[in-house]
C-alpha cells in the first residue's frame, strides 16, 4: 500500500509536512494566476454617458441592498403606522395579551394599508413604472415621478403645524408651495401626524370598554367579591359589546375613511 493511500485510511499517522505545504502553495499559484487570466465582472457597461448602465451582478447587489430600506419605507411614508397602532390600542383595550397575535395584526395592517395606498401606488405604476420598464425614462426621472403621488400622499396627511415645526427646526425658509419642500422635512410631519391620530383614534376606542371596566369594578366591590378578578369578568362583556356594534367593520372601516 502506497503511503498516500495509507495517510488517506488513517493507517499513516502524520505525512510529510513538506509535500503538505508545496501542494498547498501550488493550489495558491494556481488560484491566483486563474484569477488574473479569467474573466473579470465589468461594473459598467456602455461607453456613452447616456448609454452608460450598471452590469447585471451590480445591478442585483444594488437591489439586495436597497431592501434593507423597504421596511422603512413601509413604516415611514404610508399608512401603516397609524393602522397598526390603532389596531394594538384596540387589543389593549379589549384586554386580551395576545388575541389577535402579532402576526395576524401585521398582516391585516399590511394588507389595509395596500387596500389605502392603491391609487397612489396605481400612479406610480403607470406615470413611473411604465415609462422605465419601455426604456422612456431613466432611473433618476423615474424616481423623480414616483415621488410625486407619494408626496401628495403625505401631504393630505400631515397637519399643517407639524410641518412648520420641522420646516422651522430645519432651518428652510416659509414657502407657499409645499409641494416643494424637502422629503427630510415631510417624512418626520408626516409620522408625527399619524402618531397623533393613531392616538386620538386609540382615545375614542378605550372610552366605552373603560366604561365597562368601571361598572364591572364597582359592581364587584360593592358585593364584597375582591378576590375576583375585574378584568376577568368585564371580558366577556367587552367581547359581546365588539361583536354586536360589528366592531370589526366600524372599526377598519373608518381606519380605511381616514385616509381619504
Amino acid at each position: 500500500m502506497s503511503n498516500c493511500s495509507r495517510c488517506l485510511l488513517g493507517l499513516r499517522p502524520k505525512c510529510d509536512g513538506l509535500a503538505w505545504g508545496l501542494g498547498l502553495c501550488l493550489l495558491f499559484i494556481a488560484s491566483e494566476g486563474w484569477a488574473q487570466v479569467g474573466p473579470q465582472l465589468p461594473l459598467v457597461i456602455g461607453k456613452g454617458r447616456e448609454s452608460a448602465s450598471y452590469s447585471v451582478p451590480i445591478q442585483t447587489l444594488l437591489f439586495f441592498t436597497a431592501l434593507s430600506f423597504l421596511p422603512a419605507l413601509l413604516l415611514m411614508m404610508t399608512g401603516f403606522t397609524r393602522i397598526v397602532i390603532v389596531l394594538s390600542l384596540l387589543r389593549q383595550a379589549l384586554g386580551t395579551q395576545s388575541v389577535p397575535p402579532n402576526q395576524v395584526i401585521v398582516g391585516l395592517s399590511l394588507f389595509l394599508t395596500f387596500f389605502v395606498m392603491g391609487p397612489t401606488l396605481d400612479r406610480i405604476h403607470e406615470q413611473a413604472w411604465k415609462p422605465y420598464s419601455a426604456n422612456v425614462l431613466t432611473f433618476e426621472k423615474a424616481v423623480a415621478k414616483a415621488e410625486v403621488p407619494l408626496r401628495e400622499f403625505m401631504l393630505r396627511q400631515t397637519r399643517q403645524s407639524d410641518l412648520a415645526l420641522f420646516q422651522k427646526m430645519s432651518g428652510i425658509e416659509k414657502t407657499k408651495d409645499i409641494r416643494k419642500l424637502p422629503l427630510r422635512v415631510l417624512v418626520p410631519a408626516f409620522v408625527t401626524s399619524e402618531l397623533k391620530t393613531a392616538f386620538q383614534v386609540g382615545f375614542m376606542i378605550f372610552i366605552p370598554f373603560l366604561v365597562i371596566d368601571l361598572v364591572v369594578s364597582s359592581i364587584l366591590m360593592s358585593l364584597g367579591m375582591m378576590m375576583l378578578s375585574p378584568v376577568l369578568v368585564a371580558l366577556p362583556f367587552k367581547l359581546m359589546l365588539f361583536v354586536l356594534a360589528d366592531g370589526w367593520n366600524l372599526l377598519l372601516g373608518s381606519l380605511a375613511a381616514s385616509f381619504l
